[in-house]
């Protein structure tokens, strides 16, 4: 990989129980992302991919552009973070994907986001 275009990625998912309903099979969680543009070359987010997959292995594939209605962009160093969310039909699952992102030099890359895991808790033992 070429280490003038480097994002890295880190997640942090939250159960939200407040919003959930175990009963009817909705499992509400959410997730803050950060965004470090550890390359060389300043970068903006072009769109997303995400892979939702549920216990049941179930998955759910989400496009769109931007982030949160945002393109951030990031200078070599910088980071950005956002919260968004996602509803599961059961207690746990995991999330992974990429970021489509394009460099100020007009090189387009991508940016892993590393699998995590959604988990309600007293689920796992």
């Amino acid at each position: 990989m070429n280490d003038d275009y480097q994002i890295t990625v880190e997640a942090e998912a939250f159960y939200q129980q407040q919003y959930s309903n175990a009963e009817a099979g909705q499992y509400v969680f959410a997730y803050r992302i950060t965004l470090r543009n550890t390359g060389r070359q300043p970068a903006k987010l072009l769109s997303r991919h995400w892979i939702i997959t549920d216990a049941n292995n179930e998955q759910q594939e989400v496009r769109g552009m931007g982030v949160v209605g945002e393109h951030p962009h990031l200078q070599p160093g910088e980071s950005y973070s956002y919260t968004s969310g996602s509803t599961l039909r059961t207690p746990y699952g995991s999330m992974h994907g990429s970021y489509q992102m394009q460099a100020d030099d007009g090189t387009r890359f991508e940016a892993p986001i590393p699998e995590f895991h959604l988990i309600a808790p007293r689920t796992l033992h």
